[in-house]
């Protein structure tokens, strides 16, 4: 069997080798171009024409001419949203000495005890949103974060910045996976922000439906949520706000009511997101925009998005991504938010129905301090918050306790990647701008018809060190070689809430903080499984409709939309949260993050966190 590629035809075992020529030129311009002396930190211009004495070798063998991006560097961008207040130092080394023979770090108790109103643990989406309604209402607040503030500037278009290649990435807090993940040993996402600082920008709204359930995906899980799509609507129109959501429902079939316009319109479509519109609608289908929060007007404080493709998994080199970061953070930093950078809540030590303090360990200081509180809030994620919970024994306080650490969902999840005999994406644009759900409710015209499936979204040409780090052996000696050649469709189909999926502590096995090892144990259901087929063979068909020779589906075994491990409920007795995401048992515990999402529904999750946390916040105020 041949294949068609670049005007040429291939037997499959040929493709590799032909390629590799084609393979070393196309990675030649990124080793000439980020050829740096040093990182520049965000916001730091001073230095930038001096780093930009660089070989554009590549480029020019390509007929780029010089790369736009550098250009775009020289203008004398302000500081503001794009720089953090602060800039952290780097991190110290721990001498042998600071160990137990176990591998965990002497600790001092500290004498010194800190009081603020509130601790928040955490600062992606939940934390953040919740010290923004405290501050307004002029509390003393301190957010705590395992992580450090990442780096923005020429680096992060390296295809080596992607998240899980970076420091954010954190491994001193590893995390057993017996059942999967990609692997039996991950790390966890720490860093000021959260994974917002390198998400893919998508802002949906669950649909009305969502907060209903369906019944076959809720089966026997007693899973509900609380309130209704009304009550969290006004919510929605607020985070789309402050994080500058640019998008356009009018195609989207199964769009929610809202009660304000989106607050900014969508960027200009790339040229291969036109031929996936135009195929797509050819078969009767809706494409429509994603709601992205990305900063396309540039401003005095701001950079203009320039449409790379260095965007989902990496952090934003000008600072044009509107994450938690810099929307959020740097500047209630200005307006008396206290961050504690690089420092882990080892525990929450309760008395009665109330914690009275949490222990925090810094990463760079063997050293124990007691920070006091009137109020505590958890949003350490879905794999974070639930951590922390059971280390600090506040499971045995909740009525639910059998709930607590379980029903962990993720979405079941799978890139479509299809195979063109000519590089789809020749100027290197970005084209994550396009969703599908045609089939969100359901196909009618599938094998076994199900009511609900899930969304389909556009997904940009892959990094290659990704396709190299994740595809098998054979399969990524073939892609990595054409890695221009691809471009694809993510599926997202909503998993069932199963109380055998969660996660647990070994009290026999602690990282160097003395936290117990979070072990975590999750599979997906048959319907989950069927659900995911149902709509990759869709995601197929508009591919080879838009012009792919042929496909190849890869399973995403992350936890970036990990939901659901402390979910909030009506039944006190299934549900460790109340409406307001008030831990059941304790008086003074809120926990606003993913893990309170009681469904996955069938889109990303960053939204509905946001909104949620806002309408929680009003109860912590």
């Amino acid at each position: 069997m041949q294949f068609p590629l670049g005007g040429q035809a291939f037997r499959w075992t040929e493709l590799s080798f032909c390629l590799q020529p084609a393979r070393r030129v196309l990675s030649l311009p990124f080793r000439r171009l980020l050829h740096l002396q040093r990182p520049l930190r965000t916001g730091h211009v001073a230095n930038l024409r001096q780093q930009q004495r660089m070989p554009l070798l590549g480029f020019r063998l390509l007929g780029l001419g010089q790369d736009p991006r550098v250009a775009l560097l020289r203008l004398p961008l302000r500081s503001g949203h794009l720089a953090p207040p602060t800039v952290a130092r780097p991190a110290k080394r721990f001498s042998h000495h600071s160990f137990h023979r176990d591998g965990q770090l002497n600790m001092v108790e500290s004498s010194a005890r800190a009081k603020f109103d509130v601790v928040v643990v955490g600062s992606g989406f939940g934390g953040a949103m919740v010290a923004y309604r405290l501050i307004n209402a002029g509390a003393r607040v301190l957010m705590i974060e395992r992580g450090d503030w990442v780096d923005r500037g020429p680096a992060s278009w390296r295809h080596e910045a992607t998240l899980e290649m970076t420091p954010s990435y954190a491994m001193d807090i590893p995390y057993r996976c017996e059942r999967g993940g990609h692997g039996t040993r991950i790390g966890s996402y720490a860093c000021v922000g959260g994974p917002s600082v390198y998400y893919g920008c998508v802002a949906i709204r669950f649909r009305e439906k969502d907060f209903t359930g369906d019944p076959e995906i809720v089966s026997t899980s007693a899973a509900a949520w609380p309130f209704d799509y009304d009550c969290i609507e006004p919510f929605y129109g607020e985070a789309e706000e402050l994080f500058g959501v640019s998008g356009d429902d009018s195609g989207d079939l199964t769009a929610p009511r809202r009660s304000r316009p989106f607050p900014h319109s969508p960027g200009r479509l790339a040229p291969i997101s036109r031929q996936l519109a135009d195929a797509s609608g050819s078969m009767g289908l809706s494409p429509f925009r994603l709601p992205l929060a990305i900063n396309y007007t540039a401003t005095t404080t701001q950079a203009g998005c320039i449409a790379c493709r260095t965007c989902d998994t990496y952090a934003c080199a000008i600072s044009a991504k509107n994450d938690v970061a810099t929307r959020i953070i740097a500047p209630l930093l200005q307006r008396g938010l206290t961050l504690w950078t690089r420092s882990v809540a080892v525990r929450l030590v309760a008395d009665r129905d109330r914690v009275r303090h949490a222990l925090v360990v810094h990463r760079d200081k063997p050293e124990r301090v007691a920070v006091e509180a009137d109020r505590f809030v958890l949003a350490a994620g879905a794999l974070g918050s639930p951590h922390l919970v059971l280390a600090s024994e506040l499971d045995k306080l909740s009525p639910a306790r059998a709930a607590v650490g379980r029903y962990l969902m993720r979405h079941a999840n799978a890139m479509v990647y299809g195979v063109f005999p000519r590089r789809p994406d020749p100027e290197r644009r970005f084209h994550k701008q396009l969703a599908l759900h045609d089939w969100y409710f359901g196909d009618p015209n599938a094998a076994r018809p199900l009511a609900k499936l899930g969304s389909v979204q556009q997904i940009m040409t892959p990094p290659r060190p990704l396709v190299r780090a994740y595809l098998p052996v054979g399969t990524k000696r073939v892609l990595g070689a054409m890695t221009e050649q691809l471009t694809g469709l993510l599926c997202i189909a909503e998993d069932q809430p199963r109380r055998e999926n969660g996660v647990r502590v070994d009290w026999a096995t602690r990282d160097i903080y003395g936290l117990p090892q979070l072990v975590i144990d999750t599979s997906y259901s048959p319907r989950d499984e069927l659900a995911l087929g149902t709509l990759t063979r869709r995601a197929r068909a508009v591919l080879e409709k838009t012009g792919a020779t042929f496909s190849y589906t890869h399973r995403v075994r992350t936890f970036s939309h990990a939901v659901g491990t402390l979910r909030m409920g009506i039944d006190p007795k299934t549900s460790p949260l109340d409406e307001h995401c008030k831990f059941r048992g304790l008086a003074n515990l809120w926990v606003t993050d993913s893990s309170s999402l009681p469904m996955s529904a069938g889109v990303n999750p960053s939204l509905t966190i946001t909104a949620n946390a806002l309408r929680a916040a009003q109860s912590i105020v």
